[in-house]
């Protein structure tokens, strides 16, 4: 699909609407499992940097950028599998949401930040990755991304920050 062509306003882009949030979803869903038992002990036990946000405001950011995933993702998956680049993109795509869900397990479920340090950090480029190959089939899906890139790169900073403080 050409920069800007929009989507396909039929069958295909309802189930691909549907697939999209299901995907994200679940990506959500199996991170709280391994964040939500943690956060009250083990990192309420942590030392953090000053910086640090409220709690609240992890839950309301995450909740933008899942829609925002989602969105992108539907916008992409709506388009012509055919096109030059849209596996790669939905590739992409889904690895890095998969580097999102290991990060939470790794982090909260492991209690290791160095090793949760390295998947954000491989995370980061994989999104980086995602806008490139989103940018030539649709700007809108690509542009979506763009704060979900912004909040992981402020999330590599907390990242060292929480590893080298304890």
């Amino acid at each position: 699909m050409p920069a800007n062509a929009g989507i396909r306003t039929n069958s295909r882009s309802l189930l691909s609407g549907l697939l999209a949030i299901l995907v994200v979803a679940a990506a959500a869903s199996l991170s709280s499992l391994a964040t939500s038992p943690n956060t009250a002990l083990w990192y309420g036990e942590l030392k953090k940097p000053w910086f640090i946000p409220p709690s609240p405001v992890f839950g309301a950011v995450w909740t933008v950028l899942y829609v925002l995933m989602a969105f992108a993702f539907w916008r992409i998956a709506s388009g012509p599998s055919e096109t030059p680049g849209w596996r790669l993109a939905i590739r992409l795509f889904l690895a890095q949401l998969a580097f999102n869900v290991v990060w939470s397990f790794l982090f909260f479920g492991a209690h290791s930040p160095l090793m949760a340090l390295i998947d954000i950090v491989a995370r980061w480029l994989l999104i980086v990755a995602t806008i490139a190959a989103f940018w030539p089939l649709d700007r809108p899906a690509a542009l979506a991304l763009v704060p979900v890139v912004a909040w992981i790169a402020f999330g590599i900073v907390l990242n060292v920050a929480i590893w080298r403080l304890n």
